[in-house]
């Protein structure tokens, strides 16, 4: 019950508008897209092609509305984070989080497209 009035208190201080309840369809359907673009990128195993995969799977989410956004930052911050602790270059992971970005803001995800990959993706 505390967290029901929490979340209610809360929706009021933020002004989150009568169907707050959209932000988590949302949210989980930019999750969702995020996964799809990682699954894409795993099967593709294509060279240059991860930022590309980053920046549709940011695009999608964010297309979602504010929670898709929401969960494409979430999770692409996460990602980068792990990555930085478990030793990868903090170059390639500036240029991922350029990619994330560029996806997020709306920007066509085609600009980190390789020539060669397939239309299926």
């Amino acid at each position: 019950m505390k967290f029901l009035t929490g979340l209610i208190f809360c929706s009021l201080v933020l002004g989150v508008s009568s169907q707050w309840y959209s932000f988590f369809g949302e949210a989980t359907q930019g999750a969702w897209d995020m996964w799809r673009a990682y699954s894409d990128m795993r099967e593709a195993n294509y060279t240059n092609s991860d930022k590309y995969f980053h920046a549709r799977g940011n695009y999608d989410a964010a297309q979602r509305g504010p929670g898709g956004e929401w969960a494409a930052r979430v999770i692409s911050d996460a990602r980068e984070n792990i990555q930085r602790l478990m030793g990868h270059g903090a170059e390639d992971s500036l240029a991922d989080q350029a990619a994330n970005e560029w996806g997020r803001s709306g920007k066509d995800p085609n600009h980190f497209r390789p020539a060669g990959l397939p239309d299926k993706y």
